[in-house]
């Protein structure tokens, strides 16, 4: 009988994806103190609320006098599970982390629950990995593989692959839902959100983003742009894996943009990772050492150069 191989889900690229869903989080509770994380919504209540599933995250389970020490503690959790290390120990607490802060924080955003919901389908990944680093690259199956390892790689390839059609679904949602809205049919929608007060541009970058969005043709192009993006990542599971890494890209500037722009850093942190997941080829490990080595080979051969400019300014 013909056996079917499939890519092995413990690759550097899914810990990458999880060192930047850390981060992200890490960010929000490292640069945010608790008076400004817990506070009280109109018609909602205080946060966190611990009502239901919300009552198990990790703020519930002290009072708001050590709500600090606790978003200390989860600070280093999350340092932890950034750095690769035992991803299988490190990676239950991570979610646990991620969905604390989603239920528990008044100022969640889908940045958040993007988090969320990634970091639980990677640690489904992360529960068979055997690594001590989720940098180090992936390992072949034992032959013969015992049972367990089987279903181990079964349910880790199965995870990345869900949290990929998430992503796509995702794109695809953002995409169609801005149809309807006249705004976005005429091509005129991010004049208003570059100059909205709440999450507008910074007043620093107006003057640059003022000459665009003032040209009919600009605002038009940065309107429609992110649409034809949306749709292409949407659609991205059914391209050549060469079309995907032309999109990678792409998407992370759309995001570095939305961040610079509405200051939604967490937001595309959590979008980064999702990319990863979504355009990268199953198993993927990107060698990190070949990078290195290429930029310091770059650097070398830029310094013979800079001396000899250094030399020549030098006067006789």
């Amino acid at each position: 009988m013909r056996k079917r191989a499939f890519p092995l889900p413990w690759a550097a690229g899914y810990g990458l994806a999880r060192t930047l869903l850390a981060l992200g989080t890490l960010g929000t509770l490292a640069f945010s103190d608790a008076a400004t994380l817990f506070r009280e919504v109109a018609t909602v209540g205080r946060y966190p609320l611990c009502q239901g599933v919300n009552s198990g995250g990790a703020f519930c389970l002290v009072s708001s006098q050590h709500y600090d020490t606790m978003r200390w503690i989860c600070c280093l959790v999350l340092v932890v599970a950034a750095s690769g290390w035992r991803p299988r120990l490190t990676a239950v607490p991570h979610a646990y982390v991620a969905f604390s802060v989603f239920t528990g924080i008044s100022i969640s955003d889908g940045g958040d629950q993007i988090t969320w919901i990634l970091t639980l389908l990677i640690a489904m990944v992360a529960i068979g990995d055997k690594r001590r680093w989720h940098w180090q690259p992936s390992q072949p199956l034992e032959e013969p593989a015992s049972r367990q390892r089987n279903l181990s790689a079964l349910l880790g390839t199965s995870a990345i692959i869900m949290a990929r059609v998430q992503m796509a679904l995702l794109y695809f949602q953002s995409c169609v839902a801005k149809l309807p809205h006249a705004e976005w049919a005429d091509g005129t929608a991010l004049y208003y959100w570059i100059n909205n007060y709440a999450f507008g541009a910074p007043y620093w970058l107006r003057p640059a983003l003022d000459i665009i969005v003032d040209s009919p043709v600009g605002v038009a192009v940065i309107t429609w742009g992110p649409l034809v993006l949306e749709i292409a990542l949407a659609a991205a599971l059914l391209m050549p894996q060469r079309v995907r890494w032309m999109l990678l890209p792409a998407g992370i500037l759309f995001h570095l943009s939305i961040a610079v722009v509405m200051g939604l850093w967490s937001f595309a942190i959590a979008m980064w990772a999702g990319l990863l997941l979504l355009l990268s080829p199953l198993g993927h490990d990107p060698d990190f050492k070949a990078l290195l080595r290429r930029t310091r080979r770059h650097s070398v051969a830029e310094q013979p150069e800079v001396n000899a400019q250094s030399k020549e300014r030098v006067p006789a």
